[in-house]
């Protein structure tokens, strides 16, 4: 008897608590699990963008005819692609190089290095005292293309 009482008392005690503790220790546990699939997803558009950007750019510029038309196609593709994946013109950065020591760059016969850099804002980050600026995520990218043996003649 002593002991059922004492089950009984046990098992009172315990009445009500398994549901305020599942939402809790639900929402302490979801809400930064969501955000984190959320930041990531953003995170890996931008370096998708980013890797997609170097590659176009550096074969536009390796088949080009000339520095010119090499300058003018990239513009249109550089501005292409940044609108098609969402890149902030602002923080895109590009960087043309040549791998050999070649005087100039592109160089016919070279091998030409594009390398895209990115910096990406985290969702919901506030712009109070500058939070979302150094909430940033860079992410980089760099292609490498041969130049054709006939680039510059006419």
């Amino acid at each position: 008897m002593r002991l059922r009482r004492a089950w009984t008392d046990l098992a009172r005690d315990e009445d009500g608590s398994s549901a305020l503790e599942f939402i809790v220790g639900g929402v302490i546990l979801l809400v930064p699990l969501v955000y984190l699939i959320v930041a990531l997803g953003t995170i890996q558009g931008q370096a998708l963008g980013v890797e997609t950007t170097a590659r176009h750019l550096a074969r536009t510029v390796a088949t080009s005819e000339s520095a010119g038309s090499a300058d003018a196609r990239s513009e249109r593709v550089l501005d292409a692609l940044v609108a098609e994946y969402g890149l902030d013109p602002a923080a895109v950065s590009v960087s043309v190089s040549c791998v050999g020591d070649a005087p100039e760059c592109p160089a016919a016969g070279e091998t030409l290095r594009v390398t895209v850099g990115a910096r990406v804002a985290l969702p919901l980050v506030p712009p109070v005292l500058g939070l979302n600026e150094s909430a940033r995520v860079e992410v980089e990218s760099t292609s490498v293309q041969k130049v054709s043996r006939y680039w510059g003649e006419p």
